[in-house]
């Protein structure tokens, strides 16, 4: 009883694939997930629901995403068994070249080519398919890149989704019946508040499903506080791992022992955890724990439209995406019918080297169009008004996770300081926004405070030829300790630019490859 060949800390991309792949080479495997399980059914209608859709254990909310705000960033991440597939707009890009060109981890291999096989593994997986539907948003965009003399470098995604029939439930179509029955998608928009039709390929149903029909454990609701090196204190004998309630306001506590550990919680789950533990139980840890922390250079702005005959909420949440140049990417994200929330924390988006001129410039913008701006502050359904124009850049711009009285702090690790306004960014959105007759918006911290946001927090325990310039090695185990991995978006080493689901998915892929099958006693 409570003895694993291999504990998991986490369920989202890196988990999931390690819990698969691991069962499949014969090792008893168990996964431990602070969020909750999350069936169809489950999901909440928008995003009002706050319940069910934040994860702010505080206020009893149990939900599938979390905010955290920080002193430079804003970040975005999912909760539940699934990780992130449960939130995210379910697109699976792949990076250009020079993401495998920059990094701590660009000279341990020839990583386009090493991970190839493994991008379409993926794929395969999470069952790609190129949206058959361009919706209002997207054909914006469409003509976005026309304008800009830039057609051809406008394409729809590819998307973790099942379009079948709408709602019309099927045998599994993925994995020649092992997998669940399925339902076809009906655009709603609503991927990102969780797929209440049974249409997105989350996690759960793919990896995590075939991974419990081989045998593996999911505990959810339990959140991992100590790890602990048995014997000599090197991982050689093993790990016991202390886990209590995550959901309960009495703590039950849990102990197991498994000869592996693998470390899949996410950044800000694995940053939290590892922190603590490197002053604690794990000194060996490398100093470069914490750094390198990664936001994908984004900018997230909203385009709002008065025009109420507009529905902007069809279509899968991302649905097209623009090459604008070579490290630049722009896609429209969308919510369904109704999900608002997002409407209480928006303020015009300007320019300004402080605090101060940034409100009078808002107050300048509010002055030139009173009447637009009154209108927009009381749109029925801001969902069907507002589209999410998501800017990415694969332009490396890094910050450091330290730990703090309470909770991590952040600060810089080398290069300025992160920035909410990035020039090409608000430019594109203008254009947009005068495409679509709406104004562009902005979370009310970026233009208070000047802190971006991302929805795509990277590194943190990434990848080097030694302890000096990294946290693991090319195969994805931890420096100083063995029978340890870190397999998750820590691990990504330079921004890809565009959504890394995909790339977090290949590299563990990748890592799992490189393990042995279990000997048979």
């Amino acid at each position: 009883m409570n003895q694993y060949d291999y504990i998991i800390i986490g369920s989202g991309f890196g988990g999931s694939v390690s819990a698969l792949r691991l069962a499949e080479k014969g090792y008893s495997v168990l996964v431990i997930e602070k969020g909750k399980w999350y069936h169809q059914n489950d999901f909440p209608k928008t995003n009002w629901n706050l319940k069910k859709w934040i994860w702010l254990p505080s206020f009893g909310f149990y939900g599938i995403m979390k905010m955290t705000f920080y002193s430079h960033i804003g970040i975005l991440s999912g909760t539940g068994v699934g990780g992130g597939s449960l939130v995210y707009a379910n697109t699976l890009p792949k990076p250009k070249a020079s993401f495998y060109k920059s990094g701590n981890w660009a000279k341990l291999a020839n990583w386009e080519e090493e991970l190839a096989p493994h991008y379409e593994t993926a794929k395969q997986m999470l069952g790609a398919s190129l949206n058959p539907n361009l919706e209002t948003g997207d054909n914006i965009l469409k003509d976005l890149a026309k304008t800009r003399n830039q057609s051809e470098f406008f394409k729809p995604t590819e998307v973790s989704v099942f379009f079948g029939e709408p709602e019309e439930e099927v045998e599994d179509p993925f994995f020649n019946g092992k997998g669940p029955r399925r339902s076809g998608c009906t655009f709603c928009g609503a991927c990102m508040t969780g797929c209440r039709h049974n249409a997105k390929n989350s996690l759960d149903k793919n990896y995590l499903y075939l991974a419990q029909k081989l045998g593996v454990e999911i505990i959810s609701q339990q959140e991992v506080y100590n790890v602990v090196a048995n014997g000599i204190g090197d991982g050689s004998q093993g790990y016991t791992i202390s886990a209590k309630s995550s959901t309960k306001f009495i703590k039950k506590h849990q102990e197991y022992k498994a000869k592996n550990v693998i470390f899949a919680g996410g950044v800000l789950g694995n940053m939290n955890l590892l922190l603590k533990l490197k002053e604690k139980s794990l000194p060996k840890l490398s100093n470069q724990l914490g750094k390198y922390i990664l936001t994908n250079n984004e900018a997230l702005i909203f385009s709002v439209s008065d025009d109420a005959s507009k529905d902007l909420s069809k279509g899968i949440a991302i649905g097209s995406i623009m090459d604008v140049d070579e490290n630049t990417h722009l896609e429209v994200v969308r919510y369904g019918e109704n999900s608002g929330f997002w409407r209480l924390g928006m303020l015009p988006n300007v320019i300004g080297n402080n605090i101060f001129s940034r409100i009078g410039n808002m107050i300048l913008k509010y002055f030139k169009s009173p009447i637009k701006y009154l209108k927009l502050a009381f749109v029925k359904d801001f969902a069907k008004q507002s589209i999410v124009l998501l800017f990415m850049q694969q332009i490396d711009t890094t910050l450091q996770f330290k730990r703090g009285w309470f909770r991590l702090k952040t600060g810089i690790s080398h290069g300025k300081k992160p920035s909410a306004q990035i020039p090409l960014a608000y430019e594109l959105a203008d254009q947009y926004s005068k495409l679509n007759n709406a104004k562009p918006m902005v979370l009310l911290t970026e233009t208070l405070l000047n802190m971006p946001s991302t929805a795509h927090i990277l590194g943190g325990a990434v990848m080097g030829a030694s302890s000096d310039d990294g946290v693991i090695d090319k195969t994805s185990h931890v420096f100083g300790y063995k029978n340890m991995m870190i397999c998750d978006g820590s691990a990504i080493s330079s921004n890809p630019g565009v959504n890394p689901s995909l790339s977090i998915t290949a590299i563990t892929e990748h890592a799992m490859s490189l393990l042995p099958f279990k000997e048979k006693s």
